[in-house]
């Protein structure tokens, strides 16, 4: 099963491969060319340079060809019911505390500032609740813990958010 991705993530990856095969490709192939013109390529850095970007540049496109090639696309969630781009306001009891959550496809998780995949122990546990609803994280084999859904709204920033760059 390939990544699991919005129709918005496939518009932004396929908008990426244009930029790099129309803009990027034939200005990284001129810079090799233009580098290895400059003689012994034995000690010549800006053609080694000018080469690993040009392949970082390829690799890339082919990364995201691939995502696209086996991308399983993720439907909107019902009407008040949590899935992918909503903002979920949870409280936790253990801790006395309410955060929230960007719920997102893995390819723009960034769980630092609260953008979780919904592949993630937390975001598998949101995914198709509702206002009201305590859900169970099972953090690991040893450790869950209980969130009470307070709030679910669509994100303002989830549309916003890059692909990962791996």
């Amino acid at each position: 099963m390939g990544q699991r991705l919005t129709r918005g993530d496939v518009e932004k990856i396929e908008q990426e491969i244009e930029h790099r095969k129309v803009e990027l490709r034939p200005q990284l192939t001129k810079a090799v060319a233009e580098a290895a013109a400059q003689g012994d390529r034995s000690e010549n850095f800006e053609y080694y340079a000018a080469k690993k970007e040009n392949n970082h540049n390829n690799s890339r496109i082919r990364y995201l060809e691939n995502v696209l090639r086996t991308a399983v696309i993720v439907d909107d969630a019902a009407a008040g019911e949590v899935g992918v781009d909503m903002d979920v306001t949870v409280y936790m009891e253990d801790d006395d505390e309410e955060d929230t959550y960007t719920l997102v496809t893995p390819i723009r998780a960034d769980s630092l500032h609260n953008i979780v995949s919904i592949e993630s122990p937390i975001g598998r546990a949101l995914l198709h609740h509702h206002v009201g609803d305590e859900v169970t994280v099972q953090a690991n084999a040893n450790y869950s813990y209980k969130l009470k859904i307070t709030k679910i709204e669509p994100s303002k920033r989830a549309g916003e958010l890059d692909i990962s760059k791996f």
